[in-house]
C-alpha cells in the first residue's frame, strides 16, 4: 500500500456565535465549553488523520481556520479564504438569520477560493426544541447553495466527527 502525506486548508465560516470554535474544540480536543469567546481575526488549529483512498493510505493534515464571524472583519475574510480547499459553513438552528446570511458567506468564499467543497452544518441541534427553522427550510437553503448539510451539536458531539471526516474525504477525492 502506498502512503501519501498531504496538507489541506479548510475554513469554518458563518455568523458570530453559531459554534465554529466549539465545533473545532469538540473535534480536535473532544471538549465542550459553553463560555462564549469571540474569535478575533482567525485562529488556526491542526488535525491529522489517516484516510484510505483505493490502494492508497493518505495521511492528511488539516489546517482548520476558525474565521471571525463579525461583519467588521469582512475585509480580512478575503485574505483568510485564499488557498482554502474546503469549508464548513456553520449555522445555528435557533437563529433563522444565520441561514439568511449563509449565501453571503458562500458567495464570498467562492469568489476568492473558487468552487471548493462546502458542507453546511446546522449546529446546536441539542437545542432543536427551540428551532427557528424546519427541515423544509434547511432543504431549501442547502439546495439554493448547492451544498450538502449535517445537523451537528458541539455540546453533545452529534455528527462533529462525521462533518470533519466528510470534508476531509472531499479534499482527497
Amino acid at each position: 500500500m502506498v502512503t501519501k502525506n498531504i496538507t489541506k486548508k479548510i475554513c469554518l465560516l458563518g455568523d458570530p456565535a453559531v459554534g465554529k470554535t466549539s465545533l473545532i474544540h469538540r473535534y480536535v480536543y473532544d471538549v465542550f465549553d459553553d463560555k462564549y469567546l469571540s474569535t478575533i481575526g482567525a485562529k488556526i488549529t491542526k488535525k491529522a488523520l489517516t484516510l484510505e483512498k483505493g490502494e492508497e493510505s493518505v495521511n492528511l493534515t488539516m489546517l482548520v481556520w476558525d474565521i471571525a464571524g463579525q461583519k467588521v472583519f469582512g475585509n480580512v475574510h478575503q485574505t483568510y479564504y485564499r488557498g482554502a480547499e474546503g469549508a464548513l459553513l456553520v449555522t445555528d438552528i435557533t437563529r433563522k438569520d444565520t441561514f439568511e446570511n449563509a449565501a453571503g458567506w458562500v458567495s464570498e468564499l467562492f469568489r476568492i477560493a473558487g468552487r471548493i467543497p462546502v458542507i453546511m452544518l446546522i449546529n446546536k441541534f441539542d437545542l432543536k426544541d427551540h428551532a427557528a427553522v424546519n427541515q423544509e427550510y434547511v432543504n431549501t437553503i442547502a439546495g439554493r447553495l448547492g451544498v450538502p448539510y449535517l445537523f451537528t451539536s458541539a455540546k453533545s458531539g452529534l455528527n462533529v466527527e462525521t462533518a470533519f471526516k466528510s470534508i476531509a474525504e472531499n479534499l482527497i477525492a
